[in-house]
């Protein structure tokens, strides 16, 4: 092993990145991350963000209004009657619907007229 002289040692610790104060580094390092967000935000077109404010404000609704039908469906799930009586009553208005609907001829044709014609509307 090699020693170093003492003057290779001096320009070693002259180079250092250490500071000899650490607060007055980090400060400045702060003020210089802080002009740059400044830049950075000065750039922006400030008159867009009223469109991304509302897509992200109602994207957060959604996600709120999904977690909380969630936990209500989760907690009727944990009643011991409810889930069952939720199926029945599913069955009867499906049931009810496609008597209503689907029970003859002419009413099959109006049902598969509407749906064509929502499938026009909205697909094209």
């Amino acid at each position: 092993m090699s020693e170093t002289s003492t003057e290779e040692r001096q320009d070693f610790a002259s180079a250092s990145t250490e500071p000899a104060t650490p607060g007055v580094d980090l400060m400045e390092r702060f003020q210089a991350i802080v002009a740059n967000a400044n830049v950075a935000l000065d750039k922006v077109d400030w008159s867009q963000i009223g469109r991304f404010a509302k897509a992200t404000g109602i994207i957060l609704a959604v996600i709120v209004a999904q977690i909380l039908i969630k936990g209500v469906i989760d907690t009727i799930n944990l009643l011991p009657l409810v889930p069952g009586l939720l199926e029945l009553l599913g069955l009867v208005v499906v049931g009810k619907w496609s008597w209503d609907n689907l029970a003859t001829g002419e009413k099959r044709q109006v049902v598969f007229d509407r749906l064509q014609t929502l499938r026009k509307e909205y697909i094209g």
